[in-house]
């Protein structure tokens, strides 16, 4: 299935619609064994938190191979507008990269994003020439206005990150989905594999997750399921699932019963 319906955002083809982050793992090594099972291309590294650039100190560079993984440094930590951007440039610097993911929160208690701060760190960063996936409230106007600051990718988040609540709002993300131009994908929330299938089934065109697989009794064998799981609701939303009935429709038909 993947193999035949490949998906895009900022000029690059990917097969793998599951994203998988690089935190709460025992050690790298854990990790990397995780992103395999996963079956992802995509693998977010939290800048400030990870080592991708001190060779005297174990480098996640060293077990997850960039030129086989596409890197997305992203911005965790960050509260302000400026402290995003600075963290992005510093990426930028340290590998050359551009396709990044924007997260902007704007409490530590709740992990929410400030979308003022969001909206201003994306339109600073596409003028430098960065393609900022962007993580965001439910909201399809929100959703609207990241896209027309030059956002490549929308990333509503499905619960509270590292919750594990599942999707929580089915109704806002569809409707962010059907009025998106560029991918929308789930960022936050998953906590197990039928949450992937949700999200895949509402139309979205990827998920992200971190600490359901991290945070799992046995990462390696959530990754794979996460993967098959995000398959099967792909699978699924293109098939178009059955209409919803108030009462009871027979499979047999009831005429000409003996």
């Amino acid at each position: 299935m993947t193999q035949t319906d490949p998906w895009m955002v900022a000029g690059n083809t990917f097969s793998s619609r599951l994203i998988v982050g690089t935190g709460k793992y025992k050690d790298f090594a854990q990790n990397a064994a995780a992103v395999e099972a996963s079956g992802a291309e995509i693998v977010t590294v939290a800048v400030r938190r990870v080592n991708v650039s001190d060779p005297s100190a174990p480098m996640l560079t060293d077990f997850i191979d960039p030129k086989k993984y596409t890197y997305l440094p992203n911005t965790a930590g960050c509260f302000t507008a400026d402290e995003a951007i600075r963290t992005l440039r510093l990426a930028r610097e340290a590998g050359g990269w551009d396709l990044v993911k924007l997260e902007v929160l704007g409490e530590a208690r709740t992990l929410y994003p400030d979308m003022r701060e969001t909206l201003k760190a994306t339109e600073v960063l596409v003028r430098e020439g960065f393609k900022p996936m962007v993580y965001c409230v439910d909201d399809p106007i929100a959703a609207k206005q990241l896209e027309e600051a030059g956002a490549v990718a929308i990333m509503p988040l499905g619960a509270p990150i590292g919750s594990g609540l599942g999707i929580q709002n089915r109704v806002t993300i569809r409707l962010i989905v059907e009025g998106a131009k560029v991918p929308v994908l789930v960022d936050a929330g998953v906590g197990t594999a039928s949450d992937a299938a949700v999200a895949m089934e509402l139309g979205c065109d990827g998920v992200l997750m971190n600490t359901a697989i991290a945070e799992a009794k046995d990462p390696m064998g959530m990754a794979r399921a996460m993967k098959l799981a995000v398959e099967a609701g792909r699978t699924a939303y293109r098939a178009g699932r059955m209409g919803k009935r108030m009462y009871a429709d027979p499979s047999s038909p009831l005429a000409g019963l003996i």
